[in-house]
């Protein structure tokens, strides 16, 4: 028995030889794309599947990701599902853009004591809008992003038998790196589409680009095609609600901070199911495309919700639909004037609350979807806050986010001042009864008496 040295051509690199362990022999070019992209969410379009698959595969073999996250493969991807049908603004519809934000800037003014922000309103074409957004889309998914990823490589390490263990050397990060790559193809796709459907900066009520105003003409001009109403009036009511929106992130600092906190809080909070990735890396047979759709499609990679991931959700919900509510009310105050003001009202209130397919398929990659679900009661009690304390103690509710109403406070709008005064009267007493303690402004006990004299006073009645 001789030992010669192995043929480096017939050498097979660790991570391969993995892989073609788990795929039945096959290895990644084993995987079916379509069955793949049907995992991670994505249409079934062979071309786009291709040109896709291509782009992991160069991930896979790529040791430059930053992180367990392609975060370019997201933005290509975003791009491209963004640049079907994506005409460039032109100077009529920058200029339309602009003088509906104006004008909006001055129909909100009587209507709150926020003042205006004194931003310069901009049309966006949906490739724009990518790049304004994908920075504040990898804050908020970063945490599901990474989970995947170290679901995955826990998975598949855990699958492999004991004499390939040893082999693995460096090859676990190339396996976080397809988690992260199957991520990133979900998540470009999931904001391509969404660059599909909003109409501004601010659209699904969180602020995805930081202090900026800005309308998307095509999308736009879909959102108006159907309802049978002057284009100029749909723009200036869309541009009163991302002007009310600006108002509200710029003049209230710490909002903006708040509401991508939270969603990042509950976003850690995500885990993936481990058994059913298991299961499926146990069971799989490449030789079985079918019984791969089935498997696939079942959700292998979507995140879980736990009990206190609920409750956290409550929370969130609420704080968006306070956002949405707040917007809404003065939007419809601001274009009274409008016509259409009740139906375009209306409109936005149903798409808001039953959400788009593009936000549907975020929804589903993150397991969260950013729908104010109680937008009807959170207007309502921004209403009545109004009629109780007038404008300015209605938005003075946002001075401090220990103000806000909570989920119980939509319940009963019209009962929130009453409760908040009950609270604030008995803080009242609280403070007043520590600052005399402090003060040593109560009287020393009798039997604490420590001079022995008489504790009802002297006999002769001084």
């Amino acid at each position: 028995m001789t030992n010669e040295p192995a043929n480096n051509d017939d050498e097979q690199d660790p991570l391969q030889e993995i892989l073609a362990q788990l795929m039945g022999g096959k290895g990644i070019e084993g995987i079916d794309a379509a069955a793949l992209a049907k995992a991670a969410g994505l249409p079934n379009d062979p071309q786009l599947l291709q040109q896709m698959f291509a782009q992991f595969q160069t991930m896979m073999n790529s040791s430059s990701a930053e992180g367990p996250v392609n975060w370019q493969l997201a933005h290509d991807n975003a791009r491209q599902a963004a640049a079907g049908d994506d005409p460039s603004v032109t100077p009529l519809q920058s200029r339309e853009v602009d003088e509906a934000l104006r004008l909006a800037e001055l129909w909100l003014d009587p209507v709150t004591e926020l003042p205006s922000t004194g931003l310069i309103g901009k049309a966006w074409s949906r490739a724009e809008w990518v790049e304004e957004t994908l920075g504040t889309w990898k804050r908020l998914t970063e945490p599901v992003a990474n989970s995947i990823a170290q679901a995955l490589s826990t998975t598949l390490q855990e699958q492999l038998p004991e004499e390939m263990k040893s082999m693995m050397g460096g090859a676990g990060t190339a396996l976080q790196n397809m988690g992260g790559a199957l991520f990133g193809m979900q998540l470009g796709q999931a904001v391509g589409a969404l660059a599909r459907e909003v109409v501004s900066s601010t659209d699904i009520g969180v602020p995805l680009a930081d202090l900026q105003m800005a309308l998307l003409p095509a999308n736009v001009t879909a959102f108006g095609a159907g309802l049978d109403l002057p284009e100029g009036e749909v723009r200036l009511f869309l541009a009163l609600r991302e002007a009310a929106h600006a108002r509200l992130f710029v003049q209230v600092p710490w909002l903006r901070g708040h509401l991508l906190g939270a969603i990042e809080a509950y976003a850690r909070g995500i885990h993936i199911d481990l058994s059913r990735m298991e299961e499926l890396a146990r069971d799989l047979d490449p030789s079985d495309s079918e019984r791969i759709r089935e498997a696939l499609s079942q959700g292998v990679f979507m995140p879980q919700r736990t009990p206190a991931q609920d409750a956290a959700l409550t929370k969130l919900e609420t704080a968006l639909a306070l956002v949405e509510g707040w917007v809404d009310e003065l939007t419809f105050e601001a274009a009274a004037q409008l016509p259409s003001a009740a139906a375009l009202r209306e409109t936005v209130r149903r798409r808001r609350a039953t959400g788009g397919p593009a936000e549907h398929a975020f929804g589903s990659l993150v397991g969260l979807e950013l729908r104010p679900r109680r937008l009807r009661e959170a207007a309502a009690l921004w209403a009545a806050l109004k009629e109780q304390r007038g404008i300015a103690g209605r938005d003075a509710i946002w001075q401090h986010p220990d103000l806000l109403p909570t989920a119980e406070d939509l319940d009963d709008p019209t009962g929130f001042s009453a409760r908040r005064e009950l609270a604030e009267a008995s803080d009242s007493e609280v403070d007043e009864a520590l600052e005399r303690l402090l003060d040593g402004g109560y009287d020393t006990p009798s039997d604490e008496n420590p001079s022995g004299d008489n504790p009802s006073g002297p006999s002769d009645g001084k």
